[in-house]
C-alpha cells in the first residue's frame, strides 16, 4: 500500500510503527457554527481511509478532535449573548448529526481542547524548560528558528518568508524576540474563558492543542496525520516543531492532505454567496449522494462542486443501488443449492473487480478508480444475475458488492420505506412538542425523519414533507 507524504513529496510504502495497527490523528473543526461541505471533504475522505486500513486487518486508533475555544466561537457567544461553552456544545452535536448523515465512523477518541488545558500547559512548560519557548508579559512564544527543520513539510524557508511579508505574525508582535515567533499561551481578555497557567490567566494558541491532544491519545510517534490542505502552513508546520522540539523524536511517518473544495469553478465563499452548509445540501440530496460525490474524484485532487456534478453522483449511486435491490430481490425467490460450474466461473471472474477496487485503494486511496470498479463489478452483476441463478451466486454477488460499498462508506441497503400516515403521525408529534417547547424531542423526530429520508420544510402554510 502506498501513500502520498506531503512531508517527501512522493509516494511511500506504508509501513506501521506497530505491526497490524494504525495511529491517525485527524484535524477536526473549529465549532462556532453549522459545517459546511468543504469541512465534509476531510471527514469524508479520511473515514474512507480508515476503513479500507480496517477492510485490510489493520487496527485504527482515529482520534479526531474539535476546536472549542477560539475567537471564532468567542464572536459568536458574544453575539448571542450566551457563554462559549453553549456554542461549542451545540454545534459538536449539530456536527455529530451531519457526520452520521454522511456516514462517518465515529472516532476512537474526539478530544476537545477545553477537557485537555493541563496537558497543553505542560507542553509548553517543557518547551520553555528546552529553550524553545519563552515568556512576554504573560504570553508565551516559541523559537521558530531554534527548530532547526522548520518548514521541512511546506518546504518554505524561514528567511524568504520574513522577506516576502508572508506573515505568521500575531497581537504582541512587537514583543517577538523574532517576528516569526507564534503564540502557544495568550492572557484572556474581557468576557473570555480562561484557564490558570504558570504565565497568565488565558488560553492556548491553537497549534499547540492538536500537539497535546495527538500525544495523549496516540503517543509522541503516530503513524498518518491528516486534514485539508489549507492545515499544511502554518498549523502542522507548528504541530511539528512543538511536538518534536518537545519529545525529541519524528511527530507523524506519513503526512496525508486533501485538495480544495470549489463551487463552481469558485473558491466557495460567504461574500460570493456560494457558501454550502452541509445540512442545506441534506435538505435537497440524500448525504450519501453528497459522499458518494466527494469519492469521485481523488483526495488530493481540487473538487469542483456543482448542481450537475451532484445530479450525476445521485445517478451513479442509484446504479449500485438498484443493482443490490436487484440482487435482493432476486436472492428472495432463488432456489437453495450450490453454485453450478458456470457460476462458479462467473464468481472467479468477479474477483477481477476486487482486486481492481484494491489495486486503486493501494495506489494512494485512489477512490475514483476504485468506485470505477465498483461501476465494473454492477455491469458484471446486471449481466449474469437472473431468474435462474442460484441463491449462492447471488449471495456471493451481494457479498462482494456490499463489501466494496462499505470501504466507501456507501450503505446499499434500502431503507424501510415509511407509509405516509406513519409521516403524518410523526409530524403532529413533533408539532405537539413545539407547542410545549420541548424543542429537543421535536428535532430529534425531524432527525429521524430525516434519516430514514423524509425531508421536512416548515412553511407559513404549515409542515411540507416530501421524500429524498
Amino acid at each position: 500500500m502506498k501513500i502520498y507524504n506531503t512531508m517527501s513529496k512522493r509516494k511511500e510504502e506504508f509501513v506501521p510503527l506497530e505491526e497490524g495497527k494504525v495511529k491517525m490523528y485527524v484535524c477536526g473543526p473549529t465549532v462556532y457554527n453549522l459545517i459546511h461541505i468543504g469541512n465534509a471533504r476531510p471527514m469524508i475522505v479520511f473515514d474512507t481511509v480508515r476503513r479500507y486500513f480496517e477492510y485490510r486487518g489493520y487496527e485504527v486508533n482515529f482520534v479526531s478532535n474539535f476546536t472549542d475555544v477560539d475567537d471564532k466561537i468567542i464572536k459568536k457567544a458574544i453575539e448571542e449573548g450566551v457563554t462559549a461553552d453553549e456554542i461549542s456544545k451545540r454545534y459538536i452535536a449539530e456536527c455529530k448529526k451531519d457526520m452520521d448523515a454522511m456516514n462517518i465512523m465515529p472516532a476512537t477518541k474526539n478530544p476537545l481542547a477545553t477537557e485537555e488545558i493541563c496537558g497543553m500547559v505542560d507542553m509548553i512548560q517543557t518547551l520553555i524548560d528546552k529553550g524553545y519557548a519563552y515568556e512576554k508579559n504573560g504570553t508565551v512564544y516559541y523559537r521558530t528558528r531554534k527548530f532547526k527543520d522548520y518548514g521541512k513539510l511546506s518546504h518554505k524557508n524561514l528567511d524568504d518568508l520574513q522577506s516576502g511579508g508572508r506573515t505568521l505574525l500575531v497581537t504582541g508582535e512587537d514583543e517577538k524576540e523574532d517576528p516569526l515567533d507564534f503564540v502557544l499561551w495568550k492572557p484572556k481578555k474581557e468576557g473570555e474563558p480562561a484557564w490558570e497557567s504558570p504565565w497568565s490567566e488565558g488560553r492556548p494558541g491553537w497549534h499547540i492543542e492538536c500537539s497535546e491532544m495527538s500525544k495523549k491519545y496516540l503517543g509522541e510517534q503516530i503513524d498518518i496525520h491528516a486534514g485539508g490542505e489549507d492545515l499544511i502552513f502554518p498549523h502542522h508546520e507548528n504541530e511539528i516543531a512543538q511536538s518534536e522540539a518537545a519529545n525529541g523524536k519524528e511527530f507523524a511517518k506519513y503526512w496525508m492532505h486533501n485538495g480544495f473544495l470549489n463551487i463552481d469553478n469558485r473558491k466557495m465563499s460567504k461574500s460570493l454567496g456560494n457558501f454550502f452548509t452541509v445540512r442545506e445540501i441534506s435538505e435537497k440530496y440524500d448525504l450519501q449522494v453528497l459522499r458518494f460525490f466527494m469519492l469521485s474524484a481523488h483526495y488530493r485532487s481540487p473538487l469542483n462542486f456543482s448542481a450537475d456534478l451532484m445530479e450525476a453522483a445521485k445517478n451513479g449511486l442509484e446504479r449500485i443501488l438498484t443493482a443490490a435491490e436487484n440482487l435482493r430481490f432476486l436472492t428472495s425467490g432463488a432456489a437453495d443449492g450450490e453454485m453450478t460450474e458456470q457460476e462458479k466461473a462467473q464468481a472467479e471472474e468477479a474477483q477481477k473487480y476486487v482486486r481492481g477496487f484494491e489495486k486503486a485503494m493501494d495506489d494512494d486511496f485512489n477512490t475514483a478508480d476504485a468506485v470505477a470498479s465498483v461501476f465494473e463489478l454492477v455491469k458484471f452483476i446486471n449481466t449474469t444475475a437472473d431468474g435462474s441463478s442460484s441463491k449462492a451466486y447471488l449471495d456471493s454477488l451481494y457479498e462482494e458488492l456490499s463489501s466494496l460499498t462499505g470501504v466507501l462508506g456507501i450503505i446499499i441497503e434500502k431503507k424501510e420505506e415509511m407509509l405516509d400516515d406513519e409521516i403524518e403521525a410523526m409530524i403532529e408529534k413533533r408539532q405537539a412538542a413545539r407547542r410545549e417547547k420541548n424543542f429537543a424531542l421535536a428535532d430529534q423526530i425531524r432527525d429521524e425523519l430525516l434519516a430514514r429520508g423524509i425531508i421536512l420544510e416548515d412553511t407559513r402554510e404549515g409542515v411540507k414533507w416530501k421524500k429524498a
